[in-house]
């Protein structure tokens, strides 16, 4: 049996320095290939591979427009096996037609030929700007020149990477009972941020081994209680995808200690990717407890955390907490006002539906800091979840205003 059915207290420890390729078997590697004309003499193209076949399960953009290789991997993927996937930043190949899909599995087969793989092994992803043709002749001698490694994955993380300001990475290492793994991941996102995959690309590696039904319903959860609590403007792209590839090295292991491990891989990514908002000065956490089922706190703390209006006030640290629960009214879930209880940065400012007397400049002096909690209790049930923002900016709208100028 892969995995055991009993629970086993897991100890999850972060590994300094950890990525993607921390994983036993896994390797990557990065070059600059002048397709991000912001990553300028900076890497924009990367391959992730596994020396050993992976199982491999994977989510993707809600979107009904989906760009080139989003459709040739999710296509690939139906075999629930993947050996690499070939990435690039600065044109997201979305919105070019029939010649769109056959660059996206020219890289494939590109990348394959290099690594000693069939091209139906092979994933791909883009990111960046939609409706321009990838420039075929750079990927060509770019992939030529990747080198991959043990440490790779450090440059697959920066050439992800279009207008965060940061790469993002982690790995962890677990044991569990008598089993040992290891956890990695990468992902970039900065702009066009929102619940349902957000605008994203995430890598995970696993050396765990782990079964087909069991790599989509794990990821799945940690995809819901993570990636899809972020939102930073409201908007979504074509390219969404995040991926999880497991290449059994290191044994089978306790389903519930991988769910976990997981889950915290995915949530300090997600948090990484709204703190790194396009023109964010803040990381905002929204959570809700006391609702009337978990979906219900999900759906009200991501109602919360993509309000503008409440994000605004939070950049201007204006203690308006009105706007908070205007959103938690308008989110459609089950409410009532005498029972609502509300603080912010640890301050009350509402108990059963009553407005508190709270001292305003302390409260506008938390609001001023790097990280703002938003707190709501509907006292209605057991529900509770958490969702992750940035403040809202004048940066925002100029990197916007200027994306392609």
């Amino acid at each position: 049996m892969w995995y055991s059915l009993a629970i086993v207290a897991a100890k999850i420890e972060t590994i300094p320095e950890g990525t993607v390729t921390s994983p036993e078997g896994f390797l990557a590697g990065a070059t600059s290939a002048g397709i991000n004309k912001n990553a300028t003499g900076k890497l924009d193209l990367a391959v992730l591979f596994s020396e050993t076949p992976c199982l491999a399960a994977a989510l993707f953009t809600d979107s009904r427009l989906k760009a080139a290789p989003v459709v040739l991997s999710q296509q690939r993927l139906k075999k629930g096996r993947a050996g690499a996937v070939v990435v690039n930043s600065g044109c997201a190949n979305a919105f070019t037609g029939e010649e769109g899909y056959a660059h996206a599995a020219e890289m494939a087969e590109l990348a394959a030929e290099g690594i000693g793989l069939a091209p139906e092994d092979v994933l791909v992803a883009s990111t960046g700007v939609i409706g321009t043709p990838l420039p075929m002749e750079r990927i060509r001698s770019g992939l030529e020149r990747i080198v991959l490694s043990g440490d790779g994955g450090h440059e697959l993380a920066k050439a992800i990477m279009t207008t965060d300001t940061i790469p993002k990475e982690i790995a962890v290492r677990v044991k569990a009972g008598d089993s040992r793994f290891t956890i990695g991941g990468v992902a970039k996102g900065s702009g066009m941020i929102h619940p349902d995959l957000a605008t994203l690309l995430c890598f995970l590696t696993t050396d765990a081994a782990l079964e087909k039904g069991f790599i989509k319903k794990a990821l799945k959860e940690a995809v819901e209680a993570s990636f899809n609590m972020v939102s930073i403007d409201g908007d979504t792209s074509p390219n969404d995808m995040v991926l999880l590839m497991a290449n059994g090295r290191g044994g089978s292991v306790p389903a519930d200690a991988f769910e976990q491990a997981l889950e915290q891989v995915c949530v300090y990514l997600a948090k990484s990717i709204a703190g790194d908002g396009e023109g964010a000065t803040k990381l905002v956490e929204v959570t809700v407890a006391g609702a009337a089922s978990r979906l219900e706190a999900r759906t009200a703390a991501k109602a919360v955390v993509s309000s503008s209006l409440v994000m605004a006030a939070v950049h201007g640290a204006d203690p308006n907490w009105g706007r908070i629960v205007a959103a938690v009214g308008r989110s459609g879930v089950k409410v009532e006002e005498t029972k609502l209880d509300l603080s912010i940065g640890e301050i009350p400012v509402l108990k059963a539906g009553s407005p508190l007397p709270f001292d305003k400049r302390a409260l506008v002096q938390r609001l001023k800091g790097k990280e703002v909690a938003i707190s709501l209790n509907f006292n209605l049930g057991s529900g509770q979840a958490t969702a992750w923002g940035c403040d809202l900016s004048e940066e925002y709208v100029t990197i916007n205003s200027q994306y392609m100028t």
